[in-house]
């Protein structure tokens, strides 16, 4: 039962456009592996904001997470481009790689690039 809450959660949710903020969250559910998502949102003011909401989303599936850390994303559909980068001061930073690589499987015809710099 949790496998398959588990596996309906989308690996990758963010907004169309825009900078915004993001988390890389790791997601559980019981005797389940565990699954690493992106989540990214210009409404969010912290990137707990952003955490939080998921964490409600997941829990009324059964399924619990913790904040593996945050960054941002610049996305430019236009020009089929995404950017990440900087961190989260609650958080730390998210492995930028990992995320990278969510957003590649999402977005394969996009040009996907990270940094460590800049917040």
């Amino acid at each position: 039962m949790a496998g398959e809450a588990l596996s309906r959660v989308p690996d990758v949710q963010i907004d169309g456009d825009g900078v915004f903020k993001y988390v890389l969250v790791r997601v559980r559910g019981a005797g389940a592996p565990a699954k690493d998502v992106v989540r990214g949102h210009g409404w969010a003011e912290y990137h707990a904001d952003i955490f939080e909401r998921t964490a409600e989303e997941l829990a009324r599936h059964g399924l619990s997470c913790e904040c593996l850390g945050g960054g941002r994303l610049s996305h430019r559909p236009e020009e089929r481009k995404i950017h990440v980068y900087g961190y989260s001061v609650g958080f730390g930073r998210a492995d930028h790689a990992v995320t990278t690589e969510k957003l590649k499987a999402e977005y394969p015809d996009y040009e996907i690039t990270w940094a460590d710099e800049g917040y």
